[in-house]
């Protein structure tokens, strides 16, 4: 092993599991959540003319797995159409509690179904009746009745946020404990004015909706990702790549960080923001990956449990990297390459040949999983996988086409192990990220 190279706000506390309604069993967000199930999210919206992010939050929740309910109030409909939100979701926009189409209590039934109420914008007024415990509308009584947690992202003038008045209500609900507050943040709001009172933006209302609705059955392991193309520099100017976005690795490394890892990211170039709780290392070329991947794990593979390698790594570069620029010439019709190192089969090597890394049961730790993007039949990609699995000595393939996976926000993958091939059909990514990491939690757990 002497060869190698090598080369830096917390999540909320998770929530208390609701008990399922005697009408309609249904296990608590976290299992379900862990079972692959959606996790279902009230989406509130009053009348504030941030009230359009809220078509973005939904759009997000929705990505990353989520059934959405929406209700709105009757102000919230004079700046965000219900159509909108409606379509966003497939599912009918509730605005009254006196719903002739719907036989009992519409806020009981709501609060009953949903694993998270999210208030998105929460303004002034709706902040001051939640803080009085008032239920005088759908939106106020479904906060009230709700079992599970309440999020509210306020979204106001900053001198109504600074009135004492709202000091006092955001201090009872604080000291209720029952509501959560997200944002606001300091930045133009409407008026064209600067201040504390502008909406958290919709990416992190998202992630601490998820935050929320994750299970914590990852606290303890730390987990090692890699993620998007490596590039091979020929000169200043051109690169040898591939089509990866890194979309499928950092959505392992978000949801392993929401689900309680320790969680280390090593990203190709991509554009992408490092997902919350994950420590990120950038690097360009599979050599530099090389280096951080050893840096991450040791020598000895004990800073990991598990290693998911989402990374589409190049398999050669240029034998030469040049200082400047080359020319057009006839003899760069033909471009000498040297091999990469394969990454995944070292790690799995160097496992194999650890004194004392085995489990009563044969396995051996860090659990290790790989990749496989192919443009085969499903057939040749599952028998490519097992392959794989056998050659490089790891726990674990996703097998996944080309055309279904690169640069998509969905995938359609088959989790191939030893002994099965588990075909999920196509998944948001982030849903998908949580079936691998329900895998990597069982293999941990032997």
């Amino acid at each position: 092993m002497s060869g190698r190279t090598p080369s830096s706000p917390s999540s909320p506390a998770s929530p208390p599991r609701p008990a399922p309604p005697p009408s309609a069993p249904a296990p608590p967000a976290a299992d379900r959540a862990s079972a692959g199930a959606r996790p279902t999210v009230a989406l509130a919206v009053s009348g504030s003319i941030a009230a359009y992010k809220a078509a973005e939050v939904a759009r997000l929740l929705i990505q990353g797995g989520a059934r959405v309910l929406p209700i709105m109030t009757r102000a919230a409909q004079q700046f965000l159409g219900p159509m909108t939100l409606s379509g966003l979701c497939g599912e009918p926009v509730r605005d009254t509690m006196w719903d002739p189409a719907f036989a009992g209590e519409l806020h009981v039934a709501l609060a009953a179904e949903a694993d998270l109420v999210l208030l998105v914008p929460a303004t002034a007024d709706l902040l001051a009746r939640l803080a009085a415990g008032r239920a005088d509308d759908l939106v106020t009584a479904l906060a009230l009745c709700a079992k599970g947690p309440v999020l509210a992202a306020p979204a106001m003038h900053p001198r109504m946020w600074a009135h004492p008045a709202t000091a006092r209500n955001v201090a009872a609900l604080a000291a209720d404990g029952r509501v959560q507050l997200v944002g606001p943040v300091f930045g133009e709001v409407a008026s064209g004015e600067r201040g504390l009172g502008r909406m958290a933006e919709p990416a992190a209302i998202a992630a601490a909706a998820f935050a929320q609705l994750a299970p914590r059955d990852l606290a303890g392991l730390r987990v090692v990702v890699t993620a998007g193309p490596t590039l091979e520099d020929l000169d200043p100017v051109r690169f040898l790549g591939n089509r990866s976005t890194g979309k499928m690795g950092f959505a392992v490394a978000e949801r392993a960080a929401l689900r309680g890892a320790q969680v280390t990211l090593i990203a190709g170039p991509v554009s992408l923001a490092a997902p919350p709780g994950a420590r990120r290392v950038d690097v360009r070329g599979a050599l530099s990956m090389r280096a951080a991947l050893w840096q991450a794990l040791g020598d000895d593979l004990r800073g990991a449990d598990a290693l998911i390698m989402t990374a589409a790594v190049s398999d050669y570069r240029p034998a030469e990297q040049h200082a400047t620029k080359l020319k057009r010439t006839p003899d760069l019709a033909t471009l000498p390459l040297v091999p990469n190192p394969d990454l995944l089969a070292e790690v799995g090597a160097a496992r194999a040949d650890l004194a004392g890394a085995a489990r009563p049961d044969g396995s051996r730790s860090p659990v290790l999983v790989g990749f496989a993007v192919e443009t085969a039949s499903d057939e040749g990609v599952i028998a490519y996988a097992r392959h794989k699995l056998a050659q490089k000595r790891v726990d674990m393939i996703v097998a996944n086409h080309a055309a279904d996976s690169f640069g998509r926000d969905d995938n359609r993958a088959t989790l191939v192990t030893r002994d099965a091939a588990d075909a999920l059909g196509v998944l948001p990514k982030p849903a998908l990220a949580d079936r691998i990491l329900d895998q990597v939690s069982r293999m941990c757990a032997r």
